[in-house]
């Protein structure tokens, strides 16, 4: 049974950072994608980030990548997203993402439970 789990969420002040993992179990991703969506109250589901597994090749979105770095750690089957100058429009519920998947291409076919980021101001 595959699984995601992400950790690292929680609150912090506007400007701060913080830094989500995303541990998947039940089988590599090496050869697909893992990435993070974020959910706001009242919005649609908003993508982030992603990462091919083994070429390393990432994108993240155009109104983030200036503060958000995504990295992978193969051998421990881990994503990750690093998160600096934080805003309150940040704060969202934080998805991990994996499967045979792309930005603007197919849908991932594993989610994660998400994790509650909120950024005080």
């Amino acid at each position: 049974q595959v699984k995601l789990v992400e950790s690292g969420g929680g609150l912090v002040r506007s400007g701060g950072s913080l830094s989500l993992s995303c541990a998947a179990s039940g089988r590599s991703f090496r050869d697909d994608t893992m990435g993070w969506f974020r959910q706001a109250p009242g919005k649609e589901r908003q993508f982030v980030g992603c990462i091919a597994g083994s070429a390393g090749i990432r994108y993240i979105a155009d109104s983030m990548k200036d503060r958000f770095t995504i990295s992978i750690d193969n051998a421990k089957n881990t994503v990750y997203l690093q998160m600096n100058n934080l805003k309150p429009e940040d704060t969202a519920v934080y998805y991990c993402a994996a499967g045979n998947w792309w930005h603007e291409r197919g849908q991932p076919d594993y989610w994660g439970q998400g994790t509650q980021v909120t950024i005080s101001s």
